[in-house]
């Protein structure tokens, strides 16, 4: 049996894909969790052989999760699952060492097989995704960049966001400065929004 972990914060979406995934002759759903900061614990728990994980959770983001399997959990393959196809998303979650990336509009079995191949060791992307990121190219922006511009999503002032990353109030500006010529917007909620569209944030 196929041992699968779902990280959903919708509860009707998870109970709908553990219900479908549990129908298949060979898998088994034997975690279930709404938040990111509880992927790496339950895989710890459950040892899954696939942790299938959505992007946009409560607390610590699909992306980061998939990071920290990779770490602690090295032996479960990650599979990404999204509404947003968006194309730094997929080159994030790589980054991350996710082994596949789909969108949720695709049909239930073709997600029962994407998990299959996973486990045998096969990379499985959405196909109109990945001619998306390639046409995209990478992110422009640096890690402290994308630092600034997350820490600024919810109208923190500078004085705010150099408190929390623990960085001079002109050095937040020249993050934020560079970050928003990078995007080629003329504020940093401007910035934010470009950037997220994009999926590097």
């Amino acid at each position: 049996m196929i041992r699968v972990l779902l990280a959903e914060d919708q509860g009707m979406m998870r109970g709908a894909l553990a219900l479908l995934l549990g129908m298949e002759r060979d898998m088994e759903v034997v975690a279930q969790v709404a938040t990111g900061d509880a992927i790496v614990g339950a895989a710890l728990t459950a040892r899954p052989d696939v942790a299938l994980l959505d992007i946009e959770l409560p607390g610590r983001s699909g992306l980061d999760a998939a990071a920290g399997l990779r770490e602690e959990v090295p032996d479960c393959r990650v599979l990404i699952l999204t509404t947003f196809g968006r194309p730094g998303y997929l080159r994030r979650a790589m980054e991350a060492g996710a082994a596949g990336f789909l969108v949720k509009d695709g049909p239930v079995e073709e997600l029962a097989e994407a998990i299959r191949r996973v486990l045998s060791g096969e990379t499985v992307i959405d196909p109109a995704l990945a001619a998306a990121a390639l046409s995209a190219g990478p992110s422009p922006l640096t890690a402290r960049e994308r630092d600034t511009l997350n820490a600024s999503v919810d109208g923190a002032t500078v004085a705010d966001i150099a408190a929390k990353l623990h960085l001079s109030e002109s050095t937040v500006r020249n993050y934020l400065s560079s970050a928003i010529g990078k995007t080629s917007t003329r504020n940093r909620m401007e910035a934010v929004r470009a950037a997220r569209q994009q999926g590097w944030l």
